[in-house]
């Protein structure tokens, strides 16, 4: 190598070359810098990357109105892009299908399906009204030029709309990306109102295709934010689920691919998919036989993609450089700038209307003064111009020559200039001879007028820019409602819902578990990512994750699968010490473990053993009876033994003496209430799910053996075995609570055949679980209007008497006695009721929230109901949580109603 390319040790240029150091540091800083502003990143002031911008601005220049070939469109934009075709045309077809700024014709694809766009000789764009109106002025844009310096381009675009808050953009740049969700087109602009009127805004996502979202971590789309989407999924049948609406990002195909994915390990269990998807969206799941679909909804969102995560990452540039804001540090942005564009537009608008009433005003002088005569004499141009600005000033003031007291001449906004004056000697004759007076003063009496409306609108431009949004959303907002529904989402214990993909085994003596030993003992179904926890004779229990084959101990007594969420099944034991020979009884339950690790439940003594082992799902307690060995000592050789007197404690508990005896024989005799006390339970009154967090309304204390009594607007009942695992369908549900055989339904309905309002009470005489019954008359137009479990409801009822509104007061107790569930009831009047309102229950009632100012479309019609019984699936028992309960609340917990105040109202 030649001395003058000798690269020093220092790393420094020497004789202007650059070193290879020098290289990585600056041409990589190049680099990086023009990926992020020139490629991957939205500006701040417009909310578009660069070739969105030149997308846009060459078809602002095509527009004439009509369709123009894509291919046209990218060809042109290629003038402004430095970049290949295929970029240019999947950027415009992005934008396509947002819907917003493009009018697209032909087939530009489908987002929910993820079908691609035809080639782009096929189909064809053009600007839309909104992105005319609200992306382009060029007297505020600020020009460049091209890359190759033939054309000017647009720095950025006057966008008056934050429109990168609408769109949403997502972008991969050199060490930082960007993620910001589209938001609601209503709610951008209404939350923009709010801002130019000093208030806190708060916007959350809304996607095109539907869908839920929980924004508990949305952090107003900060870094470490995050949101979850579902797919909407409605139960169609007993055994078929419809996914109708999809997550954001999500393609029919893909999800489709994720739920056959998660059906093949045995996560779900579905028998078949079926892709309905045309106009809308419906995917048709068909399950297995005997399968919840309520599990498997729970399921779909666990294991599959009904459920996605983002995290949003909202990265802009401002003054060239990547800031990352909050949205609505965005939208405040973006609002402060429309309102700064306004007030420009404001500005231009009123210099050419001054210049516009200068300009008529010195024509009007010029021709009703027939200054145009002065000139006639004048024998070169620089006479006529001096004649004229003579002729001129004789009539009118400027601002360097004001004017004085009785002064008759007219007030210029601004002085004479000689370019007024040429522009005066342009007027042709035939324009002089045809000049109507009237109208021009009519003329410039309107641009006087414009020109105060425009001072005015300048000295009230937060108004002027309120009153801008709200006609951008009378304008085009019909039809952008927000169609991706914000809820608060359950969490999803994945071993709680996971199909039991498998079957828990057991070889006792040799002490093995797993799901391959199937020459062994059947033990239960489980899934493949279950935790099993085995109890051996010795005393000792071990939580293990199962597999195809475990040790766990030999003489196994009892193996199931271990949820770490159950704090309600508790284990009723009796051992003996090796030590001292005596038997203890205890109770514990196995809430916290160490997987793998082996536990004592015995004091240790070598000979330790089990003598009686039972598990207790809601925490029963049991009366058992001991027989001692007959060679004993012991005056009483035969005695009950009752676990209600020992209470429940840790699993490290030495428990209490049963007999210092030897023990022949232990025997069950009877099982008892729960000793954990009965499950407070709760419905949540968006989910419809039931649960033990104090999350909705209260429904009652549970014990066990209780029931749930739910009645549906439809003017049916049913019974269940209580089942947290169960969902309910809000929206139809008029009454539900727990249920003995002494409650008694309270129900206000109108008869369809006679016309009548009717009151009927009556004891639920069905004895089948699980199924719905119709106590209302099966007759078209019958409707129930008010249904209750209160002892003693006193109720509010309105209606009209021809244009006149009346309502009265009734004791459902003292109007009717009990009845048959089967009889029409008491004629309480012949008309309808509008309105019915509980103003007093009994003290024991429970607070079920009816209150729905309804209308009539939302009382369901019985005669559409099939006289046949509803069959519904039956469900899982699941233990639920422990909770103190109160002896008042139970001993009339079987009572139900709804509390004082509370309406249920129908707009016919």
């Amino acid at each position: 190598m030649d001395a003058e390319h000798h690269i020093t040790d220092t790393g420094h240029e020497e004789e202007g070359l650059v070193t290879l150091k020098g290289m990585y540091k600056e041409y990589f800083l190049d680099y990086a810098s023009y990926v992020i502003l020139e490629r991957a990143v939205p500006d701040i002031d417009d909310g578009l990357k660069p070739v969105q911008r030149r997308i846009l601005h060459a078809m602002k220049e095509m527009d004439d109105g009509r369709y123009h070939k894509v291919a046209n469109i990218i060809g042109q934009t290629m003038q402004y892009h430095p970049h290949g075709d295929a970029a240019i045309g999947d950027a415009l077809v992005n934008m396509g299908q947002k819907d917003l700024l493009i009018d697209c014709q032909g087939n530009w694809g489908d987002v929910r399906t993820g079908d691609s766009a035809a080639a782009p000789r096929y189909i064809e764009a053009r600007l839309t009204k909104f992105a005319l109106e609200v992306l382009f002025n060029p007297q505020t844009t600020e020009w460049q030029l091209t890359y190759d310096g033939r054309k000017k381009e647009p720095v950025t675009l006057p966008v008056k709309f934050p429109l990168v808050l609408s769109q949403g953009v997502e972008g991969i740049a050199v060490g930082l990306s960007t993620k910001i969700l589209p938001h609601n087109f209503i709610e951008l602009i209404k939350a923009s109102v709010k801002i130019l009127e000093g208030k806190k805004v708060t916007v959350y996502p809304d996607f095109e295709t539907g869908g839920m979202i929980d924004v508990a971590e949305y952090n107003d789309g900060h870094r470490g934010g995050r949101v979850k989407i579902r797919a909407k999924i409605q139960q169609a049948e007993k055994n078929i689920l419809n996914i109708v609406e999809l997550p954001f990002g999500v393609t029919t195909n893909t999800l489709i691919d994720s739920i056959l994915k998660a059906n093949d390990k045995g996560q779900i269990k579905i028998k078949k998919v079926n892709d309905n998807t045309a106009r809308d969206v419906e995917i048709q799941l068909e399950l297995m036989p005997g399968v919840s679909p309520d599990l498997t909804i729970d399921a779909l969102y666990a294991f599959t993609d009904c459920e996605v995560s983002y995290s949003p990452n909202a990265c802009v540039i401002v003054d060239n450089k990547p800031m990352f804001l909050s949205v609505p540090e965005i939208l405040r942005i973006s609002t402060a700038q429309t309102k700064e564009l306004l007030r420009r537009e404001l500005e231009i608008k009123k210099a050419e209307l001054e210049e516009k009433w200068h300009q008529s005003s010195l024509e009007k002088i010029f021709i009703e003064n027939r200054i145009y005569r002065d000139i006639e004499e004048c024998e070169s141009f620089e006479e006529v111009v001096k004649a004229i600005d003579l002729g001129l000033k004789k009539y009118v003031a400027t601002p360097s020559d004001p004017l004085k007291p009785g002064d008759g001449r007219l007030l210029l906004m601004r002085d004479i200039a000689e370019d007024d004056i040429i522009r005066l000697t342009e007027i042709k004759i035939k324009r002089i001879s045809k000049y109507n007076k009237f109208r021009a003063d009519e003329m410039m009496a309107q641009i006087l007028a414009d020109l105060e409306q425009v001072k005015f609108d300048l000295e009230h431009l937060t108004e002027y820019a309120i009153a801008y949004f709200e006609r951008l959303l009378e304008k085009y907002g019909k039809g952008r409602e927000r169609k991706t529904i914000i809820s608060s989402f359950d969490t999803i214990e994945i071993k709680e819902v996971v199909a039991n993909n498998a079957k828990l085994y057991v070889e006792r003596k040799e002490g093995f578990i797993g799901m391959g030993m199937k020459k062994d003992e059947f033990v239960c179904d489980c899934s493949d990512i279950a935790d099993i926890i085995a109890f051996t004779r010795d005393g000792k229990f071990k939580v293990v994750k199962i597999a195809d084959k475990v040790f766990v101990g030999k003489d196994v007594i009892h193996t199931a699968v271990w949820l770490k969420s159950d704090d309600r099944t508790t284990y009723n034991m009796i051992y003996l010490d090796g030590k001292t020979g005596k038997s203890f009884a205890k109770r514990f339950s196995v809430t916290a473990i160490t997987r793998d690790k082996e536990y004592d439940l015995t004091q240790g003594s070598k000979g330790s053993k089990v003598l009686y082992f039972t598990t207790n799902a809601n925490g029963e307690s049991e009366i058992v009876n001991v027989q001692l060995s007959q060679g004993c000592t012991a005056k009483k050789k035969v005695f009950d033994f009752d676990f209600a007197d020992l209470a429940i404690k840790g699993r490290s508990s030495q428990g209490n003496v049963v007999t210092k005896y030897p023990v022949r024989k232990i025997t069950q005799l009877s099982v008892g209430k729960s000793s954990l006390g009965a499950m407070q339970i709760y419905m949540d009154e968006v989910s419809g799910k039931l649960n033990q967090d104090e999350r909705g309304k209260y429904l009652g204390a549970f014990d066990t053996g209780s029931k749930l009594l739910t009645i549906y607007k439809d003017g049916s009942y049913e019974v269940n075995e209580l089942d947290l695992n169960k969902k309910f369908d809000v929206n139809n549900i008029v009454e539900i609570g727990n249920y003995t055989d002494e409650t008694i339904i309270n129900a206000v309905y109108h008869e369809g055949e006679k016309g009548w309002t009717m009151v009927k009470r009556f004891r639920i005489e069905t004895s089948t679980m699980d199924q719905r019954f119709i106590f209302l008359p099966e007759v078209g137009g019958t409707k129930l209007y008010f249904a209750s479990m209160s002892k003693n409801p006193v109720i509010k009822y309105h209606f009209n008497v021809g244009k006149t509104k009346e309502s009265k007061e009734l004791v459902l107790t003292e109007f009717i006695e009990v009845k048959g569930w089967k009889a029409m009831g008491n004629k309480l009047i012949d008309a309808k009721l509008t309105k019915v309102e509980l103003i007093q229950a009994d003290e024991t009632s429970l607070e079920v929230d009816t209150e729905a100012e309804a209308p009539a479309e939302d009382i369901i019609d019985t005669s559409s109901v099939p006289k046949k019984e509803l069959k519904l699936p039956s469900e899982t028992k699941d233990p639920g949580k422990k909770q103190d309960s109160d002896p008042k609340e139970n001993k009339d917990s079987g009572k139900s109603g709804l509390k004082p105040g509370d309406t249920i109202e129908f707009d016919f």
